[in-house]
């Protein structure tokens, strides 16, 4: 398979960045699209450097942020029929926390009504080829991690640590291995290759794409995940966005040539 960097926030060349992500990924002649990016400029980049969404099979939503949500628009008006897999229960609802003040983070407000004929929701374990799956999270107590991050859904009018139900992971079955895409790591990294190996349990984890959303982490708590994705003996990492330039120096000293960074025009052959 292979997967290629539509948007991301660093760039090498002339395709233009940002603080999002989408990727395009082709598997044994499908393809397919990772998240839209937080607007349509993945869209001119995919123009730009030949990846046609015209041919894309089906979207994935990693989960419902406006940096991987927002560019749904450009894509469909790209693409006419594709099917867009969303877990079932996203809502237009989830907010984040700086100083005192709350924002909202989620996707644009009114796309899951005006794009309601192209959503696909799914609920657990749910194979859309064959070698393709998404895979929820399984991890109790994710709202922990959501409190050390700030990030919030909001209910009935109130504001409640996000479980991370809305996020999901694209799992591929290669020669290799396993490849899971996860746009930005919310439940953990680690966590979320656990659940993964769970899942499959007969399978090796080969590698895995995405944010880990560590920008804000300290290089202590950096190091103790680098000494646990080492143990999980997932051999390849590539990543970027949310991860952060310092974390990813660490994630680099402590795990070497495994880890390698993403960025705007990257192509991964896996």
């Amino acid at each position: 398979m292979r997967a290629k960097i539509l948007v991301d926030n660093l760039t090498k060349g002339n395709l233009q960045p940002e603080w999002g992500l989408a990727v395009y990924l082709d598997y044994e002649g499908h393809k397919i699209l990772l998240d839209t990016g937080a607007s349509g400029r993945f869209a001119e980049n995919a123009q730009a450097c030949g990846a046609p969404l015209e041919q894309v099979e089906f979207g994935v939503l990693s989960h419902a942020h406006y940096d991987h949500a927002d560019g749904m628009a450009a894509f469909f008006e790209r693409n006419g029929t594709a099917p867009f897999y969303l877990r079932k229960g996203t809502l237009e609802n989830c907010y984040g926390k700086k100083w005192i003040f709350h924002k909202y983070i989620g996707i644009h407000r009114g796309f899951l009504k005006k794009y309601e004929d192209r959503i696909v929701y799914v609920e657990g374990d749910y194979e859309i080829i064959p070698g393709v799956s998404l895979i929820p999270h399984k991890t109790e107590g994710l709202e922990e991690i959501a409190k050390g991050v700030d990030l919030y859904i909001k209910k009935n009018g109130r504001l409640y640590p996000d479980s991370f139900l809305h996020e999901q992971s694209l799992v591929f079955d290669t020669e290799r291995g396993l490849v899971i895409c996860n746009s930005c790591s919310h439940g953990g990294v680690d966590n979320i290759i656990q659940e993964i190996g769970a899942v499959f349990p007969d399978k090796q984890i080969y590698a895995m794409i995405g944010g880990f959303h560590l920008y804000k982490d300290s290089e202590a708590a950096v190091r103790a995940l680098a000494d646990r994705i080492r143990k999980t003996g997932v051999q390849k990492i590539y990543t970027g966005h949310c991860t952060g330039d310092r974390a990813f120096a660490i994630l680099k000293e402590e795990l070497g040539d495994c880890v390698s960074q993403i960025y705007t025009g990257m192509d991964i052959e896996l």
